[in-house]
């Protein structure tokens, strides 16, 4: 649904709202949309230890022109802060005030990066326990002062150092377009798993994609979020068999000709379903995106057991059923990786959302207590937890509701289908293995939602 308030602060109305003081969102670089002349910008990388250093090299390995201070008048796409050799509160000072002092240095949809070791990873004293978990909170509250699009997130390491390949994947991934709409999240790194993949891999599309040659499945993909999801895991070179009810068979056959996948009509809360996606992709599955989801909102008080039991069968039931029938079967490939969506209403609860909040819950728990087996067998799972999304859910709240909701994010506006579709690509790529059991909030540093 498109935002008529964002166009017009960015158009005829830009002083106006300026002049009164009104929420000026701005128009976010996404993947098919960043200019080059951000793309040649430099990336500043603060941190005196080795880390930085190496980081920085990473960089400028990749083709990115890179600065270790920063320059008087010169502008920059993104601010790293390497933080992992903090041992004490006090140790964090001279470099969040260098960030502090770059910030007007950074373009608009720029990016701050914190990287640091993970709370509770290793022996820690307490002091520098302090130290790791301050500084999520100074991400965090970094992130609610970001302006004209721009976003800050961290990344952790639990057990590695900066050169396992999915610190790099991470930091592809909170550099560029694809994560638009993420701001205020933490992508914890707690092993070598994976590829290493580098930015052309990272960034390519087609044959020369990061999903090159991989079969996924998503389900729930005639449209919305489901849509853009298997438009984008094609886009990034797989092969996508689409899933979805019989009712949406015309939908979800116009997406997949338009992207050359395979549909399958398919209500997957059957006895069979988990067989007859296994059949449908004739090989084991190397990605799986459980989407489908449905809700029956509604006060606990006038809640009755068609509406509890249907949301929980569908959001959740299946989702587990699926994923413990291909794993016994034998029927998830070597390396598979699961992502599933669940929901900022799972996180932070919602109004008359008691049965969508308990199953998008159990979708984060389900993924935690999973990654263990996922682990084990070269693959990972995880979950993305949309908050505020143009879909066509949204566009049925009330106006003055949906604009409240909008602006009330860091970003000051709502996210698209795309935001959550990359962050799933993301997810899904061998860059990402050492990315295990976590939940990725795509909500603009919003917790209003489904």
């Amino acid at each position: 649904m498109k935002d008529t308030y964002l166009s017009l602060v960015n158009g005829p109305l830009k002083q106006v709202a300026k002049s009164l003081g009104l929420p000026q969102p701005v128009e976010l670089n996404r993947f098919d949309s960043t200019p080059e002349e951000y793309l040649n910008r430099p990336v500043l990388v603060l941190g005196a230890g080795d880390g930085a250093q190496g980081l920085a090299d990473l960089l400028l390995d990749n083709g990115l022109e890179v600065r270790r201070n920063a320059q008087t008048g010169e502008k920059v796409r993104a601010v790293i802060a390497v933080l992992d050799d903090a041992q004490s509160p006090t140790d964090l000072s001279p470099i969040v005030l260098e960030v502090g002092a770059a910030l007007r240095s950074l373009v608009p949809s720029g990016r701050v990066i914190t990287i640091s070791t993970a709370p509770g990873a290793g022996d820690q004293s307490p002091e520098q326990a302090a130290a790791i978990q301050g500084i999520t909170g100074f991400t965090r509250s970094l992130a609610h002062e970001m302006r004209a699009g721009a976003t800050a997130n961290g990344i952790l390491l639990d057990g590695v150092d900066l050169t396992a390949p999915s610190v790099a994947s991470a930091l592809w991934f909170l550099l560029s377009g694809k994560s638009a709409y993420v701001s205020g999240q933490f992508l914890t790194v707690a092993s070598d798993a994976g590829d290493r993949l580098d930015l052309k891999a990272f960034m390519s599309t087609g044959a020369a994609g990061p999903l090159a040659g991989r079969s996924a499945v998503v389900t729930g993909a005639a449209r919305g979020i489901g849509a853009a999801i298997a438009r984008n895991l094609a886009r990034d070179g797989a092969e996508v068999i689409g899933v979805d009810m019989p009712q949406a068979g015309q939908a979800l056959a116009a997406v997949m000709n338009e992207i050359g996948g395979k549909s399958l009509q398919l209500d997957i809360t059957g006895a069979d379903a988990a067989e007859e996606i296994a059949e449908a992709v004739g090989a084991p599955v190397d990605i799986l995106v459980h989407n489908a989801g449905i809700t029956r909102d509604k006060m606990l008080a006038n809640m009755d057991s068609s509406r509890w039991d249907s949301v929980i069968a569908v959001n959740i039931a299946a989702q587990a059923k699926i994923n413990a029938h291909l794993a016994e079967a034998g029927l998830f490939a070597n390396g598979a990786q699961v992502v599933s969506l669940a929901s900022t209403s799972g996180i932070a609860g919602n109004r008359g959302q008691t049965n969508y909040a308990t199953s998008k819950a159990g979708v984060i728990g389900l993924t935690a207590a999973s990654a263990q087996d996922f682990a084990s067998r070269g693959g990972s799972i995880n979950a993305v937890a949309p908050g505020f999304i143009e879909t066509d859910m949204t566009a049925k709240m009330p106006t003055l509701t949906r604009q409240v909701a909008r602006r009330l994010s860091s970003l000051q506006q709502g996210g698209h289908p795309i935001d959550v579709a990359e962050a799933i690509s993301f997810l899904a790529s061998s860059g990402a293995r050492g990315i295990n059991g976590q939940t990725l909030r795509v909500c603009g540093q919003n917790m209003v939602g489904a």
